[in-house]
C-alpha cells in the first residue's frame, strides 16, 4: 500500500490540483493557500516523502479538463459518474451544499421555483451543479460562465435571473444587504473526493484508504 502511495508522484514533488472556485474547500491569503484540500495535499504530500506543488483553478471544470493532459497528479472534485469514466475518486472527504441565489426584487423565493420557464440561470461551466441542473432541469435555461467568479460578476452586471454556486461562495461574493439574497433550500449536496487520473486499482485504493485515516484522525474536521 505505501508503495502505491508513493506511486501517485513520479515526479520530484507531489502537484496537486486545488480549485479556488470554491471557498469551503481552498482559498488564497497572499501566497498562502487554506482550507481541507491544500491541508490534505500537504499531508499527503508528507506521508509521500515529497513537497507538494500546487496547480491553481479559478473552477472545477478547468480542473476536470486537464484531467488526462499530465499537469497534475492529484486533485479534489465533486464525485460525478460522467467524470469517473476519465477519472477515480476516493470516497467522500466532506460534502457541501450547492444552492442558488437571486435579486432582492425576484419574485423567486425558493431554490424549488426557479425550474420555471423563462427563468435564467447562471453557473460555472462543468461544476457538480452545472452537471447536477443540465441533468434535471426541465424549462429553465442554463448560461455558462467560465468559472463561478465568472458567473458572480456576470450576475452582478445583470445577465440571467439566478445564479448558482456553493453556498459559502455565494455568501461572500454576495452580503446581506447588497440587493441580492440568497434562496432557501439547495440545488444539490456535493460530495466532494480526492481524485486521480484514469483508473489505477492499486493506487485509487491507496489514496482511498489515506482519505479514511483523515476521516478518522479528525484531521478534516481540524482543517475545514
Amino acid at each position: 500500500m505505501t508503495s502505491d502511495l508513493a506511486a501517485i508522484a513520479p515526479h520530484p514533488a507531489l502537484r496537486a490540483a486545488i480549485n479556488l472556485g470554491n471557498r469551503a474547500l481552498a482559498r488564497r491569503d497572499g501566497d498562502a493557500l487554506h482550507g481541507v484540500s491544500p491541508a490534505l495535499a500537504r499531508r499527503l504530500a508528507d506521508e509521500i516523502g515529497k513537497p507538494v506543488e500546487f496547480v491553481i483553478y479559478d473552477g472545477a471544470g478547468k480542473t476536470f479538463a486537464d484531467a488526462t493532459a499530465g499537469v497534475w497528479d492529484v486533485a479534489f472534485l465533486a464525485i460525478d459518474a460522467k467524470r469517473a469514466e476519465a477519472v477515480s475518486f476516493t470516497r467522500p472527504y466532506k460534502e457541501i451544499v450547492a444552492t442558488c441565489a437571486v435579486r432582492d426584487g425576484s419574485p423567486l423565493t425558493a431554490v424549488d421555483d426557479i425550474d420555471a420557464p423563462g427563468t435564467r440561470i447562471l453557473v460555472g461551466r462543468g461544476s457538480a451543479y452545472d452537471l447536477h441542473l443540465t441533468a434535471t432541469l426541465r424549462h429553465a435555461e442554463l448560461i455558462r460562465a467560465d468559472d463561478p467568479g465568472a458567473s458572480f460578476e456576470q450576475f452582478r452586471a445583470g445577465e440571467a435571473d439566478v445564479v448558482g454556486g456553493v453556498l459559502q461562495s455565494l455568501q461572500r461574493a454576495f452580503p446581506d444587504g447588497g440587493g441580492i439574497r440568497i434562496l432557501p433550500g439547495r440545488i444539490t449536496t456535493v460530495r466532494q473526493a480526492m481524485v486521480l487520473p484514469g483508473h489505477d486499482p492499486a493506487r485509487i485504493a491507496a489514496l482511498d484508504d489515506f482519505v479514511g485515516r483523515a476521516l478518522a484522525e479528525g484531521f478534516v474536521d481540524t482543517h475545514s
